[in-house]
């Protein structure tokens, strides 16, 4: 179904944290009509009133106390856009009224936080799904599929570099372990969704360099043993100035065969081995396998697979019980950086 097919009975959404990043959410949420926004929720309600002018969310109520508009409103999903701090009450609270969720990254703040949630969320029978919208881009897809295509071999090696710069001022600047916590997230989510591979354990290395405007933690390499035998390895910094890569990281897959390279945007590279004589054997180019275009991408390809399996009684990719896997990486990493050891990844 898309957003043009109408539904009988419309979800009703109850939107808690009217902040930056509601904007990627509503402008393709709003938009359905199979979902009908009956609250809105920010600690600030002049910031509610900012997205009920600029989506058109007339009939919705705004408040600042979630327990009661929920009460109020008896919504069918919460949609989570709050801070990570908040997380876990929010979605406790949905989950108590019965309510299915919807949330941003990442599910928590520790793993014991996370483990809470996801028994509450399994206990209750709704669906908990967190926002992972790198995994809903087309060349994400395509990425993946020269691998499951068998185009360069069995994958021995996957490396991501995640190089930006942003100046985002607010809750982040004093964050703890702010990149790995806040965006590093996205990058070990996506290994997994590109190798179809868990994550075994991690040495992790974390600094602040020099010159970095947040106080803490913003740059970290990282060396994931996974299942398979497969070794991903990630470097990343969130204050690295001039030749930035794409927010969805520069990728280098090795295979027994070849190599697969993705620039994170529009360009995929794949080469293989042809002969098998000389010093360096011969490779060809290939071109990816062709896959179908996504009919909706990133934060809108989430909301619209989260509504539709909904409504097949389906559980979408993203659910809590898949999520605390790339989650689980990223507090193992934090563990390696603090202890400066390999740890095991426990999920």
């Amino acid at each position: 179904m898309t957003t043009d097919d109408p539904s009988p009975v419309p979800f009703r959404v109850v939107l808690a944290g009217c902040g930056g990043i509601t904007r990627a959410w509503l402008n393709h949420a709003a938009e359905r009509t199979d979902l009908d926004f009956v609250g809105l929720v920010d600690l600030f309600p002049e910031n509610a009133a900012k997205v009920q002018e600029q989506f058109g969310l007339s009939n919705a109520r705004i408040g600042i106390d979630l327990d009661q508009m929920l009460s109020e409103t008896r919504p069918d999903i919460v949609f989570d856009c709050t801070i990570p701090a908040a997380h876990k009450s929010i979605v406790l609270t949905a989950l108590a009224h019965g309510c299915h969720v919807l949330g941003e990254k990442p599910l928590a703040e520790s793993m014991a936080d996370a483990q809470e949630m996801l028994a509450a969320a399994q206990a209750s029978g709704k669906t908990y799904a967190v926002i992972q919208n790198r995994r809903y881009l087309d060349n994400i897809v395509r990425f993946r599929e020269v691998i499951r295509a068998g185009q360069i071999g069995p994958l021995t090696t996957l490396n991501a570099d995640f190089y930006l710069a942003p100046h985002f001022g607010g809750f982040r600047d004093e964050m703890e372990h702010v990149l790995l916590i806040d965006m590093a997230i996205h990058s070990f989510d996506q290994a997994r969704y590109i190798a179809d591979a868990d994550p075994v354990s991690v040495y992790c290395h974390e600094w602040n360099p020099a010159g970095s405007w947040y106080a803490h933690g913003a740059s970290a390499q990282c060396i994931f043993e996974m299942t398979n035998g497969l070794v991903f390895n990630y470097r990343g910094s969130w204050c690295a100035e001039g030749l930035q890569t794409a927010w969805a990281c520069d990728w280098r897959a090795i295979g027994q065969k070849g190599t697969a390279r993705w620039d994170g945007e529009d360009e995929i590279q794949v080469a293989a081995v042809v002969g098998n004589e000389g010093f360096f054997h011969e490779t060809e180019r290939l071109d990816p396998p062709a896959t179908p275009p996504l009919e909706f991408t990133s934060h809108a390809g989430v909301i619209n697979e989260f509504v539709e399996s909904l409504k097949a009684g389906r559980l979408p990719q993203t659910v809590c019980t898949d999520n605390i896997k790339s989650l689980a990486m990223v507090h193992a990493a934090i563990e390696s950086a603090e202890s400066a050891r390999k740890v095991a990844v426990e999920f």
